[in-house]
């Protein structure tokens, strides 16, 4: 036999398996996976918590220790009295000695109320609050694919790449 022949013959026969080998096994491979069509980043919004502080002036208003004013009551009313005595004579001095005493008792609980309200003084105090930051994170991957002859779409949590496994009919979708 001519020795070209024969090499020319094992030559075509090993192209011929090749292609076989390499028809067969795509044959093969596209049964178990899917074709991916796109890949599309998803993102998802992330708030975080902190707490924001900051010092305020307050007035403070301190604190007494006759709420009632009653002091003030008892002291206006006693000088109202007096007052009051030192006007008219006879009945009517009766009279404006106990108006005397009404007037300058409210009178003075009045007085004693304002200086207890402006008894006051300044202080720093600490205002905090919380507040949100919110940032986009990627949530993963929605993934259109094609099995079956059919377009669809599934939410992975990585980018699967060309094509993604296909086991019993169903993606496999872990890494």
């Amino acid at each position: 036999m001519n020795k070209q022949l024969v090499i020319g013959g094992v030559a075509g026969a090993l192209a011929v398996t090749a292609l076989a080998a390499v028809g067969g096994y795509r044959m093969r491979d596209n049964g178990n996976y899917a074709e991916v069509l796109a890949v599309e980043p998803t993102m998802k919004t992330v708030s975080t918590p902190r707490e924001e502080c900051h010092d305020q002036m307050v007035t403070v208003t301190r604190p007494t220790k006759d709420p009632q004013q009653i002091a003030g009551t008892v002291a206006g009313a006693v000088i109202g009295g007096v007052i009051g005595s030192k006007v008219g004579g006879g009945d009517g001095k009766k009279l404006a000695t106990v108006g005397g005493a009404v007037g300058g008792g409210y009178a003075g609980n009045k007085v004693q109320e304002g200086m207890q309200e402006r008894n006051t003084y300044q202080e720093s105090q600490r205002i905090c609050k919380t507040v949100r930051d919110s940032r986009q994170e990627q949530d993963g991957f929605d993934v259109t694919y094609r099995l079956n002859g059919q377009n669809q779409v599934v939410h992975m949590d990585h980018n699967p790449g060309k094509r993604i496994p296909v086991e019993n009919g169903a993606l496999v979708l872990t890494k």
